[in-house]
């Protein structure tokens, strides 16, 4: 058994937005307030986190998260990475350095924009003062094991780059996606539970849109499905009347067990 704690289900600006004076932003339903994306997934022995949003932080504190085991990255945007500082209460807590897995392009770009994360433990003798990461690279399609949760990787167009999606036994999740390759539905196949990717109603260059996310959705037949990476036009109440049977809007701190 499997529980997910939906810690962020926004677009990469978060809701509300600053400035902005629209209906959703302003609302007072919780449901409404989104916070950059990541997941916690839990196991009876195992937790992982997937991505260090600019929001880790309040998350961690809203969700009573103390201690994780490892990192998953989807990719290596802002608003997926930028939360990395964060990571090191988690070090001070494990009293060393977690595991951070993530594609070659991603590793990449923590080694160029947070050199100082992957510095080994022993390189300095004052505590945690700064995050302190283990570098893993994983490849789309090898599936691989953090604690007792198999995981499988598989490949994501997220407009001219790319993503990684994951497989949890019969939990998914993808987000930051416009184009699903075919190899990412065959590795979708039998799952009960999808967290995915609906930026707004109208196509987006990078994101999957609300008609597009349906026909995944009605592909691969999951049980539930649940959208994430969601814009200020989405109105929670709104879009949970406007959405077929077995789909529904994420939001913040939402749990799911599968």
């Amino acid at each position: 058994m499997l529980k997910i704690t939906v810690l962020g289900t926004g677009a990469s600006g978060g809701i509300p937005i600053i400035g902005c004076d629209c209906g959703v932003c302003k609302s007072s339903n919780p449901k409404n307030k989104r916070s950059r994306v990541s997941i916690l997934l839990e196991s009876a022995t195992t937790k992982i986190l997937v991505d260090t949003s600019p929001d880790l932080r309040e998350q961690a504190l809203q969700n009573n998260i103390t201690a994780i085991d490892a990192i998953i990255y989807t990719h290596s945007h802002a608003d997926h990475l930028h939360g990395i500082d964060d990571v090191r209460s988690f070090n001070y807590q494990k009293n060393a350095a977690i595991d951070a897995y993530g594609d070659s392009a991603t590793l990449a770009e923590i080694r160029e924009r947070f050199a100082y994360t992957l510095m080994l433990a022993n390189e300095y003798h004052n505590g945690w003062y700064r995050p302190c990461l283990n570098p893993l690279e994983i490849t789309a399609g090898k599936a691989f094991k953090v604690g007792d949760i198999e995981i499988l990787p598989f490949e994501q167009i997220h407009g001219r780059g790319k993503s990684l999606g994951f497989r949890f036994g019969n939990f998914a999740y993808s987000t930051d996606v416009n184009v699903m390759p075919e190899q990412a539905f065959e590795s979708l196949e039998g799952i009960d539970i999808w967290l995915v990717d609906c930026l707004r109603y109208l196509p987006a260059p990078s994101h999957s849109h609300l008609e597009r996310t349906l026909q995944w959705i009605e592909r691969v037949k999951p049980k539930q499905a649940y959208l994430t990476h969601m814009h200020h036009e989405f109105d929670y109440d709104i879009l949970a009347k406007e959405l077929p049977s077995g789909v529904f809007p994420a939001y913040d701190g939402l749990v799911i067990e599968c």
